[in-house]
Parts: C-alpha cells; structure tokens; sequence
C-alpha cells in the first residue's frame, strides 16, 4: 500500500468514526426519550442510569390512551396541522402557478412581500396576532390556530413551488389549451400530477411546522380541550412534580407522524427540494 492510499485509508476511517460519533450524539436524547417512556415515573434519573429498569411497563401509554383530557391533544393536533397542510397546498399551489406562468401588475411587489413575510421572525408577531385574534373573536379556535399558522407557512410554501413549476417547460401548458383545456385545467390535470415531489415536500415541511409549533399554540389557546400535544407535554410538568414517563410517553407519540412521513415519503421530498431549488 502506497503512502498515498494509506492517507486516503486513514481520512476514510477518519470520516466513518466522526459519521458514527456524530449519529451516537444525535440519537442518544431519542433513545433516552423512547427508554425513559417504559421507566416508572421515580426511576428515571436512577443512578448508575439502566436501559431497563425494574418494574418498566407501558403504563405510560396505558395511562394517556385512558385519558380522554390528553387524547384531546393529538386530535387537536391532528386537525390543525392537516387544515394547515391542505390549505396552503391549495393557496400555494393557485399562487405559485400566476407567479410562474402569468405576467400581471404588481407581481413583483407582491413577490417582496411574500419573502419580507419569511425573513420576519415569528415572535415579533407574538402580541400583535395575539391582539388580532381577539379583535376578531378567533381567539382560543381552530380557525385561529390554523389562519395564523398558515401565515408562516403559506411564503416557504409558495416560494418553493414557484421554483419547481418554473423548472416545468410552457409546452406543457400549451399542448393542454390545444386539447380545449383552460389554464385552470392544465394547472390540476397535468402540472400538478408531475410535480408531486415538490408538492409533497412542501407538504411534509408545513405539515412538521404546524405539529411542532409551541408558541403561538400556547398564546392563541386557553383551555385544555383546545391545546395540541406540545402544550400537552408541558402541561405534565406540575407544581410539585413531573410526570416524566408520561411526558416521554406523549413525546414519543408525538414524533411517530413525522417519523412516518419521512420514511414513507422521504425520496419525494429530497427530489422535490433539491428540484424546486434551481431553474433549468
């Protein structure tokens, strides 16, 4: 072995051990989550620390499955990020393709506005949507979680699609008005059904803002019976003491939805992201 390909060997190795050392650090907090969500509640910071603990059960999940108070979180969490997800798929979808096909007055206005609104950070409209939602009697709804939400999600959604349909030749559209089909028609009939990819992506992407968000969930809601499952988590930290098993229990459930798009549909959204972010 030349000097040379023992220096390529070594860097090899070198990447591998820092690849594996880098997943053992990202999964550690994942799989502490999943161990301590079978652990009773007054071992879980037992020292020395135990994968499995005497007495480990699914009590936990028992206990949240039997409560109808945090059953409540998930499908609040449920409706809302899936009326975000269809809603600004449909309003982006409708956006991206004027963006991409037509020439109208103030499209490049709007186009600035639509970017400013993702450079804003979302806190700096804290008090502000919080004093909206009330002048508008939307406070502690489902229509004001979801409109607000898709406040920051419909910019990343319409900027995305923008992209992918600009990568899609004009022929397309042509040859369908050709067959007597009108701009509406071509746009659902045949440049939708190619861009799956970027819708999905877009889809999956909206889909994770709106199930994780906390903070405006936590500020628009004001009883239980309207909180998702991040306010869920918290609301498991009492007083006095924590319901830690429990509350590893719900965030192990909670990131199943996620966890299930990406294996599920992990080749549509790295095809979709990498396609919608250049122009051929």
């Amino acid at each position: 072995m030349t000097s040379k390909q023992r220096r390529r060997l070594v860097r090899r190795i070198g990447v591998w051990i820092g690849l594996l050392l880098g997943s053992a650090f990202a999964a550690f907090p994942v799989l502490w989550m999943l161990v301590s969500s079978f652990k009773p509640n007054s071992k879980i910071f037992s020292s020395p620390p135990r994968i499995i603990e005497e007495g480990s059960s699914f009590a936990a999940y028992v206990s949240i499955f039997h409560d109808s108070g945090k059953m409540r979180f998930f499908i609040n969490s449920y409706f809302v990020a899936l009326s975000v997800t269809a809603l600004t798929l449909i309003v982006a979808i409708l956006a991206a393709y004027a963006f991409s096909r037509f020439d109208f007055p103030g499209k490049r206005l709007i186009n600035i506005i639509v970017i400013s609104v993702q450079a804003v950070p979302p806190i700096t409209l804290l008090i502000p949507f919080f004093g909206l939602m009330v002048g508008l009697k939307l406070y502690n709804t489902y229509q004001g979680l979801i409109l607000t939400y898709m406040v920051f999600t419909l910019p990343y959604a319409i900027i995305m699609l923008t992209g992918y349909f600009n990568t899609l030749p004009r022929e397309l559209d042509e040859a369908a008005k050709v067959d007597g089909t009108s701009s509406f028609g071509a746009l659902w009939r045949v440049l939708v059904p190619i861009s799956v990819p970027g819708v999905v992506s877009v889809g999956i992407y909206t889909f994770m803002i709106a199930w994780n968000e906390y903070l405006f969930a936590l500020t628009l809601t004001r009883t239980n019976s309207m909180r998702t499952v991040p306010i869920g988590i918290q609301l498991l930290m009492g007083q006095h003491s924590y319901e830690w098993n429990e509350m590893m229990a719900m965030s192990v459930l909670g990131s199943i939805p996620v966890i299930f798009l990406f294996i599920f549909f992990q080749r549509y959204f790295i095809g979709g992201m990498t396609a919608g972010s250049v122009k051929s």
